[in-house]
C-alpha cells in the first residue's frame, strides 16, 4: 500500500494563539510579536493590519515603525507556541495513527489507509480544515507520498492540494513540484544562495541535472562535505522522491497519573483533610503501581468553595509510591492552608514520574523492618530543612579514589560520567585523608616487606599488586606523580590498602613516598 502523508502547515501560528489568547483585545489594530536581539527587537510574527501596513517577518521592529508608526508590539513566546503546536499534533491523531511535530509551525500525519474513513482525501482534507476553522487557526495542508513532498506543497504549492503516488519506475519529478521554488526543499539559507548563484531556482532544473549525471556528480562535490540534510539539496531531493528514507519522530501522548476526590459537603478541619489525603495517596499507589511507575513529582491541588485553588507540590529524591511516605510529606505543606468556607475538592497528580519496578512485598521481612529508607530520609530532611541544606555524596567517575565522589543536593540530577569504574575494587573504608608511613622493601621498586603506622610497626605477609593510577593530567600539574597500589596483609591478618607515590628516577621529585588510605574488611 502507498504511503500517504498529510502535512499542515499554521502560518501564523504564533499570531493566532496571541489572539486567541487576548480576545478581548482590538485585534484590528496592526500588532506584531516581537523578539529581542542583539541589534535590537525583530519581528517574528504580524497579524493581518501589520502586513497590510508594511510590517513583515524578521524585519526590524525600527524599519517596521518608520512604515506604520501606530504599530502595536505584544513578546513572541516560541516556547509556549512549542508547547501549543505539540498539543495539537496530539489533536491532530484523529486523522491518522500517528503524527509528528515540525516546528516551528508546521504537523504531518500519516494517513495512509485512513481517507476511505472520510470519503476519500479530498474530502479528508475538507474536514481538516474545517477543523482548524472553528478554532479560528489558519492552515494550509496537502497530501503526497513523501514527508518532503507534502512539505513542499503545503508551503509553496497550491492549498489543499493531492499528489498521486510516485510510479513504481519513475525518479522524474513530477509537473506539480518540478515548477516550486528550491526554498521547498527544506534548505538552508545559505545553500539556497549557493543554489541561486549556480542559476538553478526551480525544482524542475534539478530533475534535468539529474538526467545528466555529470552535473550531479558536480553538485555532489560541491556539497559532499556537508552531512545535514538541510545543507545537501541532493539528500533532501532524493527524500521528497522516496529514494531514501526520512526517519520522522512521532508525538506520544504521555497522560499523568491523576486521582481526585470530590467532597459531598466541605472540610474545613486538619484530621478530615488528612484522611481525604491517605485516600488519594492510596489511589495513587494502586495507579502508579499499574502502571509500574513511581513519582518523583507530586501536586496536590485543593478546591475551595469560593473558587480559589491552593496548589503544594512536592518532589522526591527516589521514585516512590508509598502512600505513607506521600502523606508524611505532605503533613508539613498543608500547616499554612487556609480552608475558608471549605474545601469540596482535592486532586493529585504525579507530574513526574519514572519506571519503578514491581517487588514482591515480604511479609515477615516487613514486619521486622521499622527504620527509614535513605531516599525518605532525604525527603523528609529537604521538607523541613529546605532542598538547599540537604546533600548527599554520588559516585563520581575518577581514577583518584579521593576523588571518586561528589556532593549535590538531593533533587539535582546526577551528572553524565563515564561508568563507575566498578571493575576496580577498592576497600571497605577509606581513611579522610591519606597518611604517611615508613617502608622497608627488598628492591626500591619491590612490594613492602615492613611498614611503620601510628607508631607500630607491622610485618607484610602477603601482598597483591600493583594497580597503577596515573594522575590526572588535565588538572594536575606536570610534577604530579604515578601511584602504585598494594593490596597487603600483616602477620595479625589485618588487611590494609597502601600506595608508593612516585618512581625512583622519574624526574618529577625525590625518593617515592608511601601511604595508606584504606582498610579492607
Amino acid at each position: 500500500m502507498a504511503r500517504r502523508i498529510l502535512s499542515l502547515w499554521l502560518p501564523a501560528l504564533a499570531m493566532d494563539r496571541w489572539r486567541l489568547a487576548h480576545e478581548d483585545e482590538d485585534n484590528t489594530q496592526p500588532r506584531v510579536l516581537i523578539a529581542d536581539t542583539a541589534h535590537g527587537p525583530r519581528i517574528e510574527a504580524v497579524n493581518r493590519a501589520g502586513a497590510v501596513a508594511g510590517a513583515r517577518r524578521g524585519m526590524m521592529l525600527a524599519d517596521a515603525r518608520t512604515l506604520c508608526p501606530a504599530l502595536l508590539t505584544a513578546p513572541a513566546d516560541p516556547a509556549g507556541d512549542l508547547a501549543f503546536l505539540e498539543h495539537l499534533a496530539i489533536w491532530a491523531m484523529r486523522w491518522g495513527p500517528w503524527s509528528a511535530m515540525d516546528p516551528p509551525d508546521g504537523l504531518l500525519v500519516d494517513v495512509t489507509a485512513v481517507p476511505h474513513l472520510f470519503g476519500g482525501e479530498a474530502r479528508l482534507i475538507e474536514d481538516v480544515h474545517a477543523a482548524f476553522a472553528r478554532r479560528k487557526l489558519a492552515l494550509r495542508s496537502a497530501i503526497a507520498p513523501t514527508a518532503g513532498a507534502a512539505w513542499a506543497l503545503a508551503h509553496y504549492g497550491r492549498s489543499q492540494a493531492i499528489l498521486d503516488p510516485f510510479p513504481a519506475q519513475g525518479d522524474r519529478i513530477p509537473p506539480q513540484l518540478a515548477a516550486l521554488p528550491v526554498a521547498a526543499l527544506r534548505l538552508d539559507e545559505d545553500v539556497l544562495t549557493v543554489l541561486r548563484r549556480l542559476g538553478i531556482k526551480r525544482l524542475g532544473q534539478l530533475d534535468a541535472i539529474e538526467e545528466d549525471g555529470a552535473g550531479r556528480d558536480a553538485i555532489q562535490r560541491r556539497f559532499r562535505n556537508r552531512k545535514s540534510p538541510a545543507a545537501n539539496p541532493l539528500i533532501r531531493l532524493d527524500q521528497l522522491l522516496g529514494r531514501i528514507p526520512e526517519p520522522l519522530l512521532p508525538v506520544v501522548p504521555q497522560q499523568a497519573p491523576l486521582v481526585q476526590r470530590r467532597l459531598m459537603e466541605p472540610i474545613r478541619h486538619r484530621t478530615l483533610l488528612d484522611t481525604v489525603l491517605e485516600d488519594l495517596a492510596l489511589d495513587m499507589a494502586r495507579e502508579l503501581e499499574g502502571k509500574a511507575l513511581g513519582a518523583r513529582r507530586l501536586e496536590l491541588g485543593l478546591w475551595r468553595v469560593d473558587g480559589e485553588v491552593l496548589v503544594r507540590r512536592l518532589e522526591m529524591a527516589a521514585a516512590t509510591r508509598d502512600p505513607a511516605h506521600i502523606c508524611r510529606l505532605f503533613a508539613a505543606r498543608l500547616d499554612d492552608v487556609d480552608a475558608g468556607f471549605g474545601i469540596e475538592m482535592l486532586r493529585l497528580r504525579a507530574s513526574w514520574a519514572e519506571p519503578l519496578a514491581l517487588a514482591q512485598g515480604d511479609i515477615e521481612a516487613a514486619a521486622e523492618a521499622h527504620g527509614t529508607s535513605l531516599s525518605a530520609c532525604i525527603d523528609r530532611l529537604s521538607v523541613r530543612l529546605g532542598a538547599e541544606k540537604v546533600a548527599r555524596p554520588i559516585p563520581f567517575a575518577s581514577h583518584i579514589p579521593e576523588r571518586a565522589q561528589r556532593w549535590r543536593p538531593p533533587l539535582d540530577p546526577e551528572p553524565a560520567s563515564q561508568g563507575l569504574l566498578a571493575f576496580h575494587n577498592r576497600p571497605m573504608k577509606l581513611l579522610d585523608k591519606a597518611e604517611k608511613i615508613a617502608v622497608l622493601y627488598a628492591t626500591p621498586d619491590g612490594y613492602p616487606k615492613r611498614f611503620r603506622w601510628r607508631g607500630a610497626v607491622r610485618e607484610v605477609a602477603r601482598v597483591e599488586g600493583p594497580e597503577r593510577i596515573a594522575p590526572e593530567w588535565w588538572r594536575e600539574r606536570g610534577s604530579a606523580r604515578l601511584r602504585d597500589y598494594y593490596r597487603i596483609e600483616d602477620g595479625a591478618g589485618c588487611r590494609y590498602w597502601i600506595y608508593r607515590q612516585g618512581l625512583i628516577g622519574d624526574g618529577r621529585g625525590g625518593m617515592p613516598d608511601w601511604y595508606l588510605q584504606g582498610l579492607c574488611g
